[in-house]
């Protein structure tokens, strides 16, 4: 399977059996990102998190514990 980064437009394959391909050709609404798009969305993240500058905003009513 071709799959194609949101990101930086690379193609690269997948195998058609691998459970990631299985999941973007059952579930359209996901997307694929390469591994280095994906790892250097990881590293910048955890910089901005070491700054203290870096919140994730939840849905308040999920935090509830009714």
């Amino acid at each position: 399977m071709k799959v194609k980064c949101v990101i930086c437009d690379t193609i690269n394959d997948l195998n058609d059996r691998s459970p990631q391909a299985k999941k973007l050709r059952n579930r359209p609404i996901h997307t694929y990102m390469c591994e280095e798009c994906e790892e250097r969305i990881k590293v910048r993240t955890q910089e901005r998190r070491d700054t203290g500058h870096f919140h994730l905003y939840r849905d308040p009513k999920k935090d509830d514990d009714w």
